[in-house]
């Protein structure tokens, strides 16, 4: 099951976690979950995944489609499609949706026993394989920080999905930006990405992701990328740059990283908002691609299929999902990505001009509902990916290490795990993952990871704001 608007669900709700399996095989995860004989089994396999083994994900959350024990049964069988909750009713019998149904209410009444509070970290400071590190909290006023922008080493932005962006010099010298983008506050939309331009300091000017509602139809929306000049507490000058086309009716899947490449173009994610039938392998949308235009929007001439015909000029790279951390390797110039799959596969990805990269030809999960999504692994003519995630730990946010301040994390992938709510060091050699350590577990889902100017790395937690990492001695 989905976390995004599943069984019980706040607009604040995110993120497609996945099934809790251990396999690395398709075949037997498939059968583990065909073979499920109790109640137990069966939420374990199916549900535990995006609700928590201990149900935990339905903690402080409203219920929208009802909490007695028929309306979990349809949530259960029907699903809700366009917000991101399929139909169970092809992978259980009737009886098998009822005692699920019934196990769950029994399970939340419980689960205030298993709440995150008493699993969180009881200390500030860390000890890591390498090096001791204490969590400063520097701001506290957002309840999702999706983006972070550094001005200065001191002074960063950072914008709330709900819809709100700050400006930020302290826990308690701050304030809120006028002048946003009405968003489509929903599922897994809002305010999300920033990034300032390579000329901030001489032209003020930012650059903002977010779900875009159509000014017609309040049931459509869509990634949109917005330009603006920040003037005091103020953004002015505002335009959008890039709408991606079609609209749709699904609140996720957004995608929505920006970084700036050395050429001076702005890179960008769009996910393919649910639909992996026609979206991600089709280049007559802009869905499931990442995109290269200039900084008002601009098609560059040389983009790969920029003289195709009925191709959408503005794609670099495609065959994506939902991609939600971008970043220009710093000791590389590579462009690299990480995408959210779907139950099992998540990816990173290092990005080739024109290239193909899969979704949904090919991937290492299966379908929330247990289906087949494709016996292919990998196929010709597809880029395999640099590493994958089985469990998917529903990744975002992406920063390299560029620092000396931390010994032993230099050229290190720091990636935050929403699902698992802590931070994943990658070591790097030859272009490789060849190590994995989880910091911080527990301390919430990580939304967010950027290293700022003066080499330090801030961490974006849901619930909880915006963290320093500081070494100790």
């Amino acid at each position: 099951m989905l976390k995004t608007l599943s069984l019980i669900t706040i607009a604040s709700v995110t993120c497609f976690c996945t099934l809790n399996f251990k396999s690395e095989e398709k075949t037997e995860t498939v059968a583990i979950a065909k073979n499920a004989a109790t109640v137990e089994e069966n939420y374990k396999n199916y549900c535990a995944g995006c609700h928590g083994v201990k149900m935990d994900m339905f903690v402080d959350r409203k219920w929208k489609y009802g909490n007695k024990p028929e309306e979990l049964y349809k949530s259960i069988k029907e699903g809700y499609v366009d917000d991101g909750m399929p139909a169970f009713k092809e992978a259980f019998t009737d009886k098998e949706i009822k005692d699920l149904a019934t196990y769950m209410i029994k399970g939340i009444e419980n689960v205030a026993k298993y709440t995150a509070e008493k699993e969180k970290p009881k200390s500030d400071i860390f000890e890591t394989e390498k090096i001791k590190i204490k969590l400063e909290k520097v701001f506290d006023q957002v309840k999702v920080p999706w983006g972070i922008a550094f001005i200065s080493a001191s002074q960063f932005l950072v914008s709330d999905r709900s819809g709100e962006l700050y400006l930020v010099e302290g826990a308690k010298n701050y304030e809120k930006i006028w002048g946003v983008p009405n968003v489509s506050n929903a599922g897994q939309g809002g305010l999300m990405d920033i990034l300032l331009d390579p000329d901030f300091a001489k032209n003020q000017t930012i650059y903002l992701t977010y779900s875009k509602p159509h000014p017609s139809d309040s049931k459509l929306q869509t990634t949109a990328i917005l330009k603006g000049q920040l003037k005091g507490n103020q953004l002015i000058n505002t335009k959008d740059i890039f709408v991606a086309e079609p609209y749709s009716t699904t609140r996720h899947h957004y995608g929505s990283r920006m970084d700036f490449g050395k050429d001076g173009l702005i890179y960008f994610s769009v996910g393919e908002r649910g639909n992996e039938k026609e979206n991600p392998q089709s280049l007559n949308n802009a869905l499931g691609k990442i995109h290269r235009i200039t900084k008002d929007g601009e098609i560059p001439k040389d983009n790969p299929f920029y003289n195709q015909k009925d191709a959408q000029q503005s794609i670099y790279s495609y065959g994506h999902r939902n991609p939600q951390g971008l970043a220009f390797n710093p000791f590389t110039n590579e462009l690299w990505s990480h995408e959210h799959g779907p139950r099992g596969g998540d990816e990173i990805n290092i990005h080739k001009k024109g290239a193909n990269y899969g979704w949904p030809v090919v991937s290492y999960g299966i379908n929330y509902n247990g289906k087949i999504i494709t016996n292919l692994t990998t196929k010709q003519g597809i880029e395999d990916p640099l590493h994958y995630w089985i469990p998917s730990i529903a990744p975002s946010g992406m920063a390299f290490v560029n620092s000396k301040i931390y010994k032993g994390w230099e050229g290190n992938l720091m990636v935050g795990s929403l699902r698992f709510q802590y931070l994943n060091r990658c070591e790097i050699k030859d272009g490789k993952v060849v190590k994995e350590e989880l910091l911080f577990k527990n301390i919430g889902r990580v939304r967010e990871v950027r290293m700022s100017p003066d080499g330090y790395l801030y961490m974006g937690v849901e619930g909880e704001g915006v963290y320093k990492l500081i070494p100790q001695k």
